[in-house]
C-alpha cells in the first residue's frame, strides 16, 4: 500500500528549498493535495513557481506562530512536514522572532496535528544538534557540545533540540506519531540565500562566473557534510512512510568535504582550470558550527527507514551550477 497516494499533506515552510522538492516527490507519489503553508518571511515565490497552476497544490499564506491558522489548514490533512523555522543567519538577525518560531511555532504545529488526528509529522531538525561534538563517528547517541559555538549557532542548535524533544513528548504522551531528521548542510537547485553554508556556494559561484579567483576563508580545512536537496526530500518521504516512529535520525552523506575541496569541485564543474583559489582571513560575521572533522553517520537511517543518499558532492555541485547558469543565461 502506498501511504502517499490519494493522501493530503501539509508542508510548513512550503516555499523553501527542501519544501519545493518534497512537494515534487509527494505529487509524483500520487498525493491528492499538497498544501504549502508560508508567510514568505524566508521562503520565496520563485522557489515554488513551477508548482503554480497545479490543481493539486494549494498555497496558504499563514504563520505557525498562530495556532488558529494551523488548525484551519490542517483540516483533512493526513501527513505534516514541519520545515518552517529560522536558520542560524536569520536567527542572529532577529533572535526574538527566531525563538518564537522555532519553539512556540513547533508547539502550535504539534497541537494542531493532535487536534486534526494527523497520521504522522516529520520534523526537519539539523546536525547542529550536535554542536561541536567530536566523536568518531557522530551518531544519534552523540551528545550536544556547546563549547566554542557562536551565540547564534548555540541558539539555533538548542532550538532544534527543543523541537526534537517536543516531537518525542507528543509521540509518547499525546499520540502524535513523529519522526525527526537531522539534516547536514542542504544545498541545490532553487536554493535560497538564508543558509550560511549554502550562501558560501552561491558566493563562490558568482566569483567563478565573473572570472574572479574564488576566496576561501581561513586555510580551507573547514569541513561540512553537503547533502543535495533531492536526497533531503527523499529522506523526509522515507521518514513519513516508515512503519516506525519516535525516531531521530541523521540525514547526511557521511562525507566530510573541506572548503578547498568544495571550491575545487566548483572550478572543475565550471571548466575554469585557469583560476586558482585565494585564501583570506576568516572574518565572517556569522558562521555555523565548524570543524576540520565531522564524521556524521547515516547508518541508522539506512537500518530503520531504508534511506541513503544518492548524490555525491561533485555531482551535486554540477547540478547546482547548471541551475545557476540557466538563471543567468
Amino acid at each position: 500500500m502506498n501511504p502517499v497516494a490519494n493522501s493530503t499533506f501539509l508542508i510548513t515552510g512550503g516555499a523553501s528549498l527542501i519544501g519545493s522538492h518534497l512537494a515534487d516527490l509527494l505529487l509524483a507519489g500520487g498525493a491528492a493535495e499538497v498544501r504549502l503553508l508560508e508567510n514568505f518571511a524566508l521562503g520565496s515565490p520563485d522557489t515554488i513557481a513551477h508548482l503554480v497552476g497545479n490543481p493539486k497544490v494549494k498555497l496558504v499564506r499563514g504563520d505557525i506562530t498562530r495556532l488558529n491558522e494551523l488548525l484551519d489548514v490542517m483540516d483533512g490533512v493526513d501527513g505534516v512536514f514541519a520545515l518552517a523555522g529560522f536558520l542560524t543567519l536569520p536567527m542572529s538577525q532577529n533572535p526574538a522572532l527566531g525563538v518564537q518560531i522555532n519553539s512556540s511555532g513547533m508547539v502550535n504545529t504539534l497541537e494542531a496535528c493532535r487536534h486534526a488526528a494527523v497520521k504522522r509529522l516529520v520534523f526537519a531538525s539539523s546536525t547542529a544538534a550536535y554542536g561541536n561534538a567530536s566523536a568518531d563517528p557522530i551518531d544519534e547517541d552523540t551528545g550536544f557540545v556547546s563549547a566554542g559555538l557562536s551565540p547564534a549557532s548555540m541558539l539555533y542548535s538548542t532550538s532544534k533540540l527543543l523541537g526534537e524533544a517536543l516531537c518525542a513528548l507528543y509521540t509518547k504522551t499525546k499520540g502524535v506519531s513523529c519522526n525527526a531528521l537531522r539534516f547536514a548542510s542542504v544545498y541545490g537547485e532553487r536554493q535560497h540565500a538564508r543558509a550560511v553554508n549554502a550562501n558560501y556556494l552561491a558566493q563562490v559561484y558568482e566569483q567563478i562566473r565573473a572570472g574572479q579567483a574564488p576566496e576561501i576563508p581561513g586555510d580551507g580545512s573547514e569541513v561540512h557534510d553537503y547533502i543535495y536537496v533531492t536526497d533531503a526530500a527523499s529522506a523526509l518521504l522515507a521518514a513519513y512512510t516508515s512503519e516506525r516512529d519516535g525516531l531521530t535520525l541523521n540525514a547526511s552523506t557521511d562525507v566530510d568535504t573541506t572548503l578547498t575541496e568544495l571550491v575545487g569541485c566548483m572550478l572543475d564543474a565550471a571548466g575554469r582550470t585557469d583560476l586558482r583559489p585565494v585564501y583570506r582571513e576568516d572574518n565572517r560575521a556569522v558562521k555555523s558550527y565548524s570543524a576540520t572533522k565531522l564524521c556524521y553517520t547515516n547508518k541508522r537511517a539506512g537500518e530503520t527507514i531504508g534511506w541513503s543518499p544518492k548524490v555525491n558532492v561533485r555531482e551535486g555541485v554540477e547540478r547546482y551550477m547548471k541551475w545557476r547558469d540557466s538563471l543567468a543565461d
